[in-house]
Order: C-alpha cells, then sequence, then structure tokens
C-alpha cells in the first residue's frame, strides 16, 4: 500500500509538473504574441503619422505646414539614428555609451514632438509664429546631435570594415607568395632528383661491357640455356629389382 501511494503521489508531482510548464509556456507566447501585436501597431501608427506629416508639410503653407515639417525632420533623424546605433551595438560594444547619450537626446526629441503635436491644435496662429523661432533651434540642436552620433557611428563602423579588408588582403598576398615559392621549390627539387640519378646511372660503354659473357676462356664452359619442357628422371618402382654389377674376373 505505501509503495502504490508513493507511486500515485509521485506521478501526481509530475502531471503538476507538466501543467505547471505548460502554462508557463502559455503566457510567454500570449506575451510574445502580445508584443509582437504591440509593435505592429505602433509601426502602422508611426507610418500614419508619418504619412499625414508629410501631406500636411507639403499641402500646408504657414504655421501647419511649418510644424508638421519640424515634426517629420525630428522623428526622421532620431529614428535613422537610433536604427543605426541598435544595429551597430551588436558588432561594437563600445557604442553602449552613445546609446545612453542617445537615450538622453530621445527624452528632448520626445518632449518636442510632443509640444508640436500640442501646437498643430492651437487656434492662435499669431502666437505660435512668434514661438517658431525658438522651436526651429531647439528642433536643429537634437537633430543636429543625432545626426552627428548616426554618422560617427557609421564612420566608425566604415573604418574598422577598412582596416578588416587591408589586413586580409596582407594576408592573403602572404599567401599567395608563399604558393608561389612552394610551387618553384618543388621544381628544383625534381630537377636535382633528376641530376643526382642520372650522375649514378654507369657510362654507356662500360654497361655494354659489363653485359656481355666472357668468352674464349679454357676450361669453361658456358652454362647451356635450360630448356622449355626438360626430361623427367625415371621413376623407379619398388617391384624392379637393383641390377648387379657386372663381375669384373
Amino acid at each position: 500500500m505505501e509503495a502504490g501511494a508513493l507511486i500515485i503521489i509521485f506521478a501526481l508531482l509530475v502531471l503538476f509538473a507538466f501543467l505547471g510548464l505548460g502554462a508557463w509556456a502559455a503566457v510567454k507566447a500570449v506575451g510574445a504574441a502580445k508584443r509582437g501585436v504591440d509593435r505592429t501597431i505602433t509601426q502602422a501608427r508611426r507610418t500614419v503619422e508619418d504619412t499625414a506629416l508629410k501631406a500636411k508639410s507639403f499641402g500646408q503653407v504657414g504655421v501647419p505646414g511649418t510644424l508638421a515639417q519640424l515634426r517629420l525632420d525630428l522623428r526622421t533623424s532620431m529614428r535613422a539614428t537610433q536604427q543605426a546605433l541598435y544595429q551597430g551595438v551588436q558588432t561594437d560594444a563600445s557604442l553602449k555609451e552613445s546609446i545612453g547619450l542617445f537615450e538622453r537626446l530621445s527624452a528632448h526629441g520626445h518632449e518636442l514632438d510632443d509640444e508640436l503635436k500640442r501646437l498643430e491644435q492651437e487656434p492662435d496662429r499669431a502666437r505660435i509664429a512668434g514661438m517658431l523661432p525658438d522651436l526651429k533651434e531647439r528642433t536643429a540642436k537634437i537633430t543636429q546631435a543625432s545626426d552627428s552620433l548616426r554618422w560617427a557611428a557609421r564612420d566608425r563602423a566604415r573604418r574598422f570594415a577598412e582596416d578588416d579588408l587591408s589586413a586580409l588582403s596582407a594576408q592573403i598576398d602572404v599567401e599567395s607568395g608563399a604558393l608561389r615559392d612552394w610551387s618553384r621549390e618543388t621544381v628544383d627539387d625534381l630537377a636535382a632528383a633528376a641530376e643526382a640519378w642520372d650522375a649514378q646511372q654507369p657510362p654507356s660503354g662500360a654497361a655494354g661491357r659489363a653485359t656481355q659473357p666472357p668468352s674464349g676462356r679454357p676450361g669453361h664452359t658456358p652454362p647451356q640455356p635450360a630448356a622449355l619442357n626438360p626430361t623427367p628422371p625415371p621413376v623407379r618402382h619398388p617391384w624392379q629389382k637393383t641390377p648387379r654389377p657386372e663381375a669384373t674376373t
């Protein structure tokens, strides 16, 4: 009974663990889907706002067109710098400090953008016209700072790419030279080996005399060449009698 109870308790614990894991995975999936939807909605809203600002800047004159153009310049510069810095920090960790500065600049940019958005709904156009010089100056400061960070990050990435390409080209030149030296050394080695082999061979006249068989010596019988089918020795059977030697007396 105790063993069965332990098995049941263990099975329940495993089941609860799987249920908890499934619930956690479901919550994570829902959160990821929600973040994806929010990101899509934000991008769609941003696209709509940018399109409306472009239409206002080209279609309206006076104060409304100027405000729309200021907002469009500010948003375009800040978005381009944000994209350049956050993409560059993935390969260059030193851009983290630049991102910190950009986040501080973004706070001023959001504040100015909200102010410009409120002024678009302001009915007192004469008052807004008096504020335009200050608004243009603030917008220029923020966009210039944003452009400076963006171009500095791009120049840094381009310089790193040029240095890496120069180092790679130098390594390839060294490797190419080594391959060409290896090819020449191989040909020289083969030529030296051929000359050494030729030096070890005897002269052609000595070789001819060495191959001629000696002839004309007394008492010397040159070996006869073996027949192709030599006669086999006679076979002696056990029933045959041994011949007796002939008597000499």
